[in-house]
Formats: structure tokens, sequence, C-alpha cells
């Protein structure tokens, strides 16, 4: 019979190990739709890149590029951004406090040691009591008298305790710190990808600054031959002095454009180097006198609306952090059951050194102990229902980044259709203006019209490829938001733990 009352209380209390109060986490999945509008199999504008959702997306997404400047410096900005480096010191951080947490489940072991120096004051005891010591016998006398004496007690011990997890408060905690390091680590990781997208999207402003600073150079160089054409022209009477000086300021109206471009291309030296932990100066020597775009890939594949949540780590952020908030559901409830604990302290205890260490001088104490709580003015009842709260307010939050994730997609597919459009129409203007520019100069040269029919021409054109370039610039830094919107570009990173604390060498 004691056998089964035996086999009966180690099933209950394995029943009771293995309960976890407050709901279970479970993965939200958010409706998303079959493909994306902005999706198509039809043949994009010549020059731009047609978006494929029956393909995966590209994780390193700026290989598509085919620049290797553009590699090195996403290379570097990885490995010595300073906000990435602070992001994996808060990833440490995290992962220590799941450690905490887990101790928390775990028994505690103290070692002690003590010396004091005591006098019990036996006689005033006595007298209090209205014994008075010189009325006993002389043996009582003595006994007082060395029970009045200062005494040494030397005490050596260890004492333990155990706080048993029943209701799963522990268990829940450290579901909520592991929950708690995951979000840390998609901060990261959504730093990351916002990283990649400057740098690219820096890399290509700088680049445009040289193609369009190349194009001024060109123009000024046109137009100095131009006013050297029409002083000369001028000079033998073929020419008006207004045609001259009209030409002289064309020139002068170019020539002032191109500090802007130098300013551009060097503001974004300066921020692509600190972009990847160095001084502003540090990239000067770097890209060249010339430059250009780099070619836009023909295919982007963007891949099914289905994958998003996988790919983008703001949504598994959000996963993380609805996951935190359930669990901390679970510790608010469990902190209304019980908490039970088994504690017990074993030492030696004596007022000589001599026998400190004789088995006789040993003393212990064991049980455990329980803590009901009754009343707390209604605070654990409020602490359940502000964390059921906090768990649907993350639930909301989860859902909205899924759609802005989602609409941030269909915002790029649709800027990358009409960037197509427009390049396609500024390219044929370009070349009929330049057509008509080439038609004009060389009947100029001849004499047939005068500088106003030119420079009318002239400014169209101008305007034109400025306009052109700019377009360009677009196009690819809608491609890169794209890009940023599809995710990617985090994994395969090294270990963060161990990049956080390596020593720099």
């Amino acid at each position: 019979m004691s056998s089964l009352r035996s086999m009966v209380a180690a099933v209950l209390v394995c029943l009771l190990a293995a309960c976890k109060a407050g709901p279970n986490f479970v993965a939200p999945h958010e409706p998303t739709p079959p493909a994306y509008a902005g999706a198509s199999d039809e043949a994009a504008a010549p020059g731009s890149p047609r978006a494929a959702g029956d393909q995966a997306p590209d994780s390193f997404w700026w290989r598509q590029f085919h620049d290797a400047e553009l590699d090195r410096l996403e290379d570097l900005t990885a490995s010595g951004n300073l906000d990435l480096k602070s992001a994996y010191l808060r990833i440490v951080e995290a992962r220590i406090e799941v450690q905490s947490a887990r101790a928390q489940g775990l028994p505690s072991l103290n070692a002690a040691a003590s010396f004091e120096r005591e006098q019990l004051g036996v006689a005033g005891i006595l007298k209090s009591q209205g014994i008075t010591p010189g009325a006993n016998s002389a043996s009582t006398q003595a006994l007082i008298s060395s029970l009045e004496r200062p005494i040494n007690i030397y005490q050596l011990g260890f004492d333990a305790s155990w706080e048993l997890d029943l209701f799963g408060k522990v268990r829940r905690s450290v579901e909520g710190a592991d929950a708690q390091s995951a979000a840390a680590a998609e901060s990261r990781n959504d730093l990351l990808v916002s990283l990649q997208a400057e740098v690219a999207q820096t890399y290509l402003q700088l680049r445009a600054g040289q193609m369009l600073r190349q194009i001024t150079r060109g123009l000024v160089s046109d137009q100095k031959e131009i006013v050297d054409l029409t002083i000369d022209r001028q000079l033998h009477g073929l020419t008006s002095e207004g045609d001259a000086e009209t030409a002289r300021g064309q020139l002068s109206n170019l020539e002032s454009q191109l500090p802007q471009y130098e300013q551009t291309i060097a503001m974004s030296r300066h921020a692509l180097a600190v972009l990847s932990g160095q001084p502003p100066e540090a990239l000067d020597s770097e890209f060249g006198e010339t430059g250009a775009l780099p070619d836009l890939p023909a295919v982007v594949p963007v891949g099914l609306p289905s994958t998003l949540a996988r790919r983008r780590p703001d949504i598994r952020n959000s996963e993380a952090a609805l996951h935190a908030a359930t669990a901390q559901v679970g510790v608010s409830v469990a902190s209304m059951f019980p908490d039970v604990s088994l504690s017990g302290t074993y030492g030696l205890r004596n007022i000589g050194t001599g026998f400190l260490f004789d088995w006789s001088s040993r003393f212990y104490t064991f049980g455990p102990s329980i803590s009901v709580p009754i009343f707390h003015g209604g605070a654990l009842v409020a602490n359940v229902r502000l964390s059921r709260a906090e768990a649907a307010a993350a639930a909301l939050s989860y859902r909205k980044t899924v759609l802005n994730a989602l609409q941030e997609v269909e915002d790029g597919l649709t800027g990358l259709h009409e960037d197509a459009q427009r390049c396609s129409a500024l390219r044929e203007t370009v070349a009929a203006d330049q057509r008509a520019l080439d038609i004009d100069l060389d009947s100029f040269r001849h004499g047939l019209v005068n500088y106003i029919t030119v420079l009318t021409v002239q400014l169209q054109t101008v305007q034109a490829r400025q306009q052109l370039a700019q377009a360009l610039l677009t196009q690819a830094t809608d491609l890169v938001k794209l890009y940023k919107a599809l995710g990617g570009g985090w994994e395969g990173t090294p270990d963060v733990a161990r990049a956080a604390v390596a020593p720099r060498r």
C-alpha cells in the first residue's frame, strides 16, 4: 500500500512539473495573396528589368548589378559598421538574459563561514525572572558564571534552496527571454538589410554624379568650340555680338553645374566611408574620376507573398515580440499560484577550533516551504489583464508589419514599371533632340542659321540628357528599394556572439 502511495505521489509530481500556466504560443499565419499584382510575365521595356513571380528572390541581391566596387562596399559595411556592432552587443546581452532566466529554475548552493564573540547575559535574564544567582548551590553558580563568560563561536556550513517550478513560471520566463533574444537577432538583421540598401543607393548616387559630371564636361567642351566659332564669325561680320554673348552665357551656365556634381560625389564618398566604419576621407582616392551607373539585371525574381514573412527580418522580429508577449501572459498567470520551495542548511559549529570538525559539532535544517498569494489588492489580476492586452497589441503589430511589407513590395513593383516607361520615353527624346542638334550645328557652321536657333535645341538636349540620367538613377534606386522590401541579405552572417566580443587586431 505504501509503495502504491509513493507511485501516485511521483506521478502527481511529474504532472505538476510538466504544467505551464498561460497560453502556448502558436506562430501566426497572416493571409497573403497568391501572387503580387505587380509581377508580370510580360516583356519589360528595353534596358529595364522584368519582375518574375515564379522565381525565388536572390538573398545577395546587390551581386545582380555585377559591380565589384559595390560588392566590396557591401562586405566592408557588413564587417565594419558601428551600428551593426552595437546590435551584435545587444544580441549578446539578450543571450545573457536567457542564461539568467534559466538559472532561476536551478537549485542554489552557498557556502558560509563566520566567527562571533558572544556574551549571553544569563545572569540578567535570571534576575528578570526573580532568580538570584547567589541563592543557588555552588554548582549552579559555577554554571551561571561559566555561561556569563564571553565565548567565541566558529561556524562553517552550506545552505541550499530550490524553488520548484510547478506551474511553469520560470519556464515561461525562459521562453520569453528566448523570444527576446530572437527579436534582438532579427533587429540586427533588419538593420543589416537597411544598411545594404543604403550603401547601394549611396553608391548609385555617386556613380550618377560622376556620369552627370562627365556629361556636363563634354557639353562644356563642345560649348567652348561654339563660343570660339561664334566669336570668329562675329569678327568677320557674319553674326551679331548678341550671339557671341549668348554663347558665352550658355558656357557659364554649363560650368556652374559642375560644382553641385562635385559636391554630390564627395558627400557620397564620405557617407560610404562612415557606413563602413571608417573616417570620412578614407575613400577619397577610390572610385576614379569617371563612372557610370551599373547595368540593371534583366529579371528581378520576387517570389510569392507567402514567403515574405520568412525573408523579412522586421516580420520575424514582430513574431518574436508576439511570442515574448504570449510567454509573459504565462508568467503573470503563474504568479497567482503558490510558490513551493525546498531549503536546507548543514554545517559545523563550536566554541573552539579544536572540536570544530568533530562529528558531534554538526547541525542541519531541512524542509519545504509554501507561499500562497491571498490578497494583493488586485495587483496580480491586473498584471494578467495587462499582459493579455500587450499580447493582443503585439498580434495587431505583427499583422500591420505584414501588411506594410506587402505594400512596400507592391509599391516597388509599380515604381519599377513606371520607371521603365519613363526611361524608355526619355531615351527616345534624347536621341531625337541630339539628331536635331547635330543638324542645327551643321547648319550654324555653314552660316545657314543663327545661334539662337542652335541654343534652343541645345537647351532641350541638355535638359533631356540630365532628365534621362536622373531617371536612370531613380530606376536603379527604386530597384534597390524593391530588393530591400523583399528582404534577404542577412542570411549566412557570422555568429553574432563571437563577432561582438572578438578583439580588433
